[in-house]
């Protein structure tokens, strides 16, 4: 079992995106997802989030909310507790990212990119500004076979 956090930077109209495309045995090769990573021992989620947007993005988070509780199940990987933020204040200058390339996308946009199938659920959620939830994806492979929103399948 793993904890992770995984935060959507956001600011006018747009949503900073990380194209997973440099790092090696990469689960998230070739998607787009938001910045975040593992928890380290005795860090809370909002400890891994500073620590993991600040060593992927260079930007401290001045403004942040936690916004839901992602359980990710798969056949091929462990399962896996996402801390999921969106943050609308940092300060500090934007950096090259070691795990692939860091755009600022419009909102509007995120649709078109290659995301999980569950993504674009609780990236739904998130743009409805939805209160805190509790959201369980079951995937065989890339594809969702389950999604359970606070307890309800979808």
């Amino acid at each position: 079992m793993i904890n992770t956090t995984l935060c959507y930077l956001e600011k006018d109209g747009q949503v900073l995106m990380l194209h997973r495309t440099k790092k090696q045995n990469d689960l998230n090769v070739d998607k787009w997802i938001g910045v975040g990573g593992k928890f380290e021992d005795k860090e809370s989620p909002e400890d891994c989030l500073l620590r993991e947007t600040r060593e992927e993005t260079g930007l401290t988070l001045t403004d942040y909310r936690y916004r839901g509780i992602v359980t990710f199940v798969s056949d091929k990987w462990p399962t896996e507790y996402m801390h999921l933020f969106t943050a609308t204040g940092f300060t500090g200058r934007q950096k090259e990212c070691d795990e692939g390339e860091l755009v600022w996308i419009e909102k509007t946009r995120l649709a078109e990119l290659t995301l999980w199938e569950g993504d674009k659920i609780f990236l739904s959620l998130l743009e409805q500004n939805a209160p805190f939830f509790s959201l369980k994806l079951v995937y065989e492979g890339e594809r969702l076979t389950l999604a359970v929103l606070d307890g309800k399948p979808l």
